[in-house]
This record gives C-alpha cells, sequence and structure tokens, in this order.
C-alpha cells in the first residue's frame, strides 16, 4: 500500500481484499509502536489472518514481548521475518499443509523468548546515571588540542560536485551481498571472496556481473545524482549536551549557542575498567578554555525513485531491487568520499592521511561519523537540529518525513568527531533516571522520549 499508511486503512483495505496475509514494515523506531497499535486493532476488528513483521528496526524478541502477546494465536500467528525475501518462504509455510506444525513451532519459540526477556531484565546490572557521568572518558585535551580548520572551512557548504563515477571506488560490495541475503560459508563470507564460495559462490558472482552492468549504464548515462550539505562548526560540551555556536568568538567569549546536540550515556554495568561513554566526552568542555569544533553533514542520491518506477511499469523486479540496491551502494560511498574531503581539507584534522578505499572501510583514520538513530546515538529526534543547522532540505533537498525517515530513502547524515580517542560504541539499555534527565535537556515530555527510544529502555513502560 506504500509508506505512512494509518492504521484504520490496512484494516479496511485487508478485509476488502480478503487478504490472507498483512505484512508491516518499519525503518525506525516509531514504527515498533505503531505495530503494537495495529496488533491491537486488527485484534478488536475481529481480525484472523497472520501478521507478519519486519523492517530494519524490528525484532524477533521485539516481535515476541511486544507486538505478539497483542494478537497472536494457533489460528493467526504474528511472525518476525528477517528480511523481505524470507516472506515468500514464511507465508508458504502458513499457506501449506504444515501450517499448524509450524505455527505450534514458533508460538514455543516466542514464549521462550518472553521468558529470557524478562528474566534479563531482573539479571542486568545497571550504574545510576550519575555515577555513570563520573565514569565517562576523560580525555585530555591539553596532550592532543583539537585542529582549527583552515579559512573558509567553517560553516555549511553545499556538495554537488561529485558525480557517480567520483565515488565508485569507494563502494563498500558487502551489504550489496547482503540486500540479496547472499553470505557464503566462513571464510568466504566478504567481497571478494564470496565468489569461491561452494554454496553461492556462482550466483554471486552473476549478481555482481548484472549489478556492473547496470552500474555502468548508470554511470555512463548519468541517470543518478548525488547532492548533499556538510558544515564544521565551533562546539563545546556542556554537561552531557554539545553546543554548537555559529562564530569562533561566542564560544570562546560565552556567547549564545545556536542549539546543541543532546547525547546518551552507557549505564549498563562493566566487567572490565572501560569508560561509560557518550558522544559528549569527544568534545571539548566549554570551561577547558580550549577551541573544539563538530561536523555534520547529509547527503542523498537522487534519481532511483524514477529508475524504479521505469522497472515497475516492465515488471522487472530484479533490476528494480538492483537499481535501489545500488542508490545505496552510490550514498554510502558518497559519505565515505566526504568524509574524507572532511578529515584532509574541510576541518583539515588530517591533512596527510594516506588510506586506500581498503584502508578506509577498515575504519583506518582518525575520528568517526556516528548518524542519529544509530547505537551510538540512538534517537532519531536528533535530525530535527541537525536538518536546521545543515539547512539540508532548503540547500540539498534531503527531507525529514513526520517520523523522521530521510527522503530520498538513499540518504546518509551523521556528525563528525575529530579526537583520536573518539570511537564507535553501543549506548545499550538505559535506566528511567537518565530518560527523565534526557527529557528535561531535550525540552521534551518523558513519554515522548520513552516512545522514540523504546528499544533501548530497561524498563517497561506499561
Amino acid at each position: 500500500m506504500g509508506v505512512m499508511i494509518p492504521c484504520e486503512k490496512i484494516i479496511e483495505r485487508a478485509l476488502e481484499v480478503k487478504a490472507q496475509v498483512i505484512g508491516l514494515s518499519g525503518l525506525i523506531t516509531p514504527s515498533l509502536d505503531e505495530m503494537v497499535f495495529v496488533a491491537k486493532e486488527m485484534s478488536k476488528a475481529g481480525m484472523k489472518v497472520p501478521l507478519l513483521i519486519g523492517g530494519a528496526t524490528t525484532s524477533k524478541m521485539h516481535t515476541a514481548v511486544k507486538i505478539a502477546p497483542n494478537y497472536s494465536t494457533l489460528e493467526h500467528p504474528c511472525i518476525h521475518v528477517l528480511d523481505a525475501s524470507r516472506s515468500v518462504t514464511v507465508v508458504g509455510s502458513l499457506l501449506g499443509d504444515d501450517k499448524e506444525e509450524y505455527v505450534h513451532d514458533i508460538l514455543d519459540e516466542y514464549d521462550e523468548l518472553r521468558e529470557e526477556h524478562y528474566a534479563g531484565l531482573e539479571e542486568r546490572h545497571m550504574k545510576a546515571f550519575e555515577a555513570a557521568k563520573k565514569l565517562g572518558l576523560n580525555i585530555n585535551f591539553d596532550a592532543s588540542p583539537p585542529v582549527c580548520p583552515p579559512a573558509g572551512g567553517l560553516g555549511v557548504k553545499v556538495v554537488d560536485y561529485y558525480s557517480l563515477e567520483d565515488v565508485v571506488p569507494f563502494i563498500d560490495w558487502n551489504p550489496f551481498f547482503q540486500t540479496w541475503e547472499l553470505r557464503g560459508k566462513y571464510p568466504n563470507r566478504g567481497y571478494p571472496r564470496i565468489f569461491n564460495d561452494e554454496t553461492v559462490g556462482a550466483e554471486a558472482q552473476k549478481l555482481f556481473d548484472d549489478a556492473q552492468a547496470l552500474l555502468k549504464d548508470l554511470v555512463d548515462n548519468k541517470r543518478l545524482q548525488l547532492k548533499g550539505v556538510m558544515g564544521v562548526f565551533p562546539a563545546a560540551r556542556v554537561g552531557e549536551d554539545v553546543e554548537v555556536y555559529a562564530e569562533e568568538e561566542e564560544r570562546v567569549e560565552g556567547g549564545a549557542a545556536i542549539g546543541k546536540f543532546c547525547m546518551l550515556r552507557q549505564q549498563q554495568e562493566k566487567e572490565s575498567d572501560d569508560p561509560y561513554f557518550s558522544l559528549a566526552d569527544f568534545v571539548a568542555a566549554k570551561e577547558s578554555g580550549q577551541r573544539d569544533y563538530l561536523g555534520a553533514f547529509a547527503v542523498a542520491c537522487f534519481g532511483a525513485d524514477e529508475e524504479v518506477a521505469k522497472f515497475e511499469a516492465q515488471n522487472d523486479d530484479y533490476n528494480k531491487i538492483m537499481v535501489q540496491a545500488l542508490a545505496d551502494r552510490f550514498v554510502e560511498a558518497f559519505a565515505e568520499a566526504l568524509h574524507r574531503e572532511i578529515r584532509m581539507k574541510t576541518w583539515g584534522y588530517a591533512p596527510d592521511e594516506e588510506l586506500n578505499p581498503e584502508d578506509l572501510l577498515k575504519i583506518k583514520y582518525d575520528g568517526i561519523r556516528p548518524a542519529p538513530g544509530y547505537p551510538s546515538q540512538p534517537d532519531h529526534t536528533e535530525k530535527k537540529f541537525m536538518w536546521e543547522l545543515l539547512k539540508a532540505q532548503e540547500l540539498a533537498g534531503i527531507g525529514l518525513t513526520e517520523s523522521l525517515s530521510m527522503t530520498p530513502a538513499s540518504s546518509v547524515s551523521a556528525l563528525v568527531f575529530a579526537h583520536p580517542e573518539s570511537q564507535y560504541f553501543a549506548v545499550g539499555k538505559i535506566e528511567k533516571d537518565q530518560v527523565e534527565d534526557y527529557a528535561a535537556r531535550k525540552g521534551m515530555a518523558v513519554e515522548e522520549v520513552e516512545r522514540w527510544l523504546a528499544p533501548i529502555l530497561n524498563y517497561d513502560q506499561d
């Protein structure tokens, strides 16, 4: 039916066409709550059809714990599907002669997952938020002072000078094969070793050859376009947040910030002496007197929707999926190339970097580029300030939906941290004391923050 379809329309349409199965897909966190709501409404409507759950933010555990209890029975189970390609097998089992045995196994597995989930809540040990803050990473910024960008490096810049051909060397092909559910057996799991795999090697090679033919057509005929926006800004850590300033002087002289990024900190107890990380740790504190900076960018691959529509009109599902997969590879490569430009030129904190594309994919450079909604900053609402800061919609045509998905679909955004001690990490589970503090810092209701952070809460909201 498309994206962002209201629950009542899904149910109305399913009843109208006498649907045998309903599938819901969610790309970002609020979708999880919406799926629970749809399951409840389907139950109220007396529906008796299986409900399939999939999408980037979903999991078998969340389906078992949050969604299935509102709808799932032997007659109409609620089942998590890992990938769209797997739905064919699942539907076949649901409509086949062995449905009862198949569903029994699913229900038993989900019962076990629920028991495991609630047992885990009891066993997981958490640090109080105040204690976790004191155990954060303490970088000596005097020993390794932040690098000031060169003249003209600060502020927002439109990035419209990369061609498809420019970014091809930066393409990571591993996710491409994962899109098609081709992983190979160890040690042939990665590109290009996958071509040697006895099971999937021949299929992977054919798929890759087809991709190269389409890629060449897209590049030669400029059927897709890359555009984005980037910026480097004076910044300072203030408590658990990173404030951003329009001018250098405002940061140094105590002027007002134009906004801030609110960060989340690890709280789950560690058996080691490792710090309890927050992205705020990687920026010099305002009271230190050190000048520091924060980068950000949003990039997109335009034109894929038109290519998809063309292949749909030809009933060519294979090339429809192929062009979507390639658009994703192009924009990820664009992000890789742009991040290198920021490191070497725009911010210039690594001007002498000499890394080949393979080293780049192994993240052998200094600094990180975490994205809102991902493990180091698992809150999509932080995109709102990022979009205001970068003027991503106005300058590059990259939008945000109500649920904060990026448009076009092949888009990437990130913050850029330069300090060599900055590293990727997962915030993991957090407690209500941090949620309440975070809500106050963001000026949001606790209930709204809980809705966006539902997957990482270490407590039940019900």
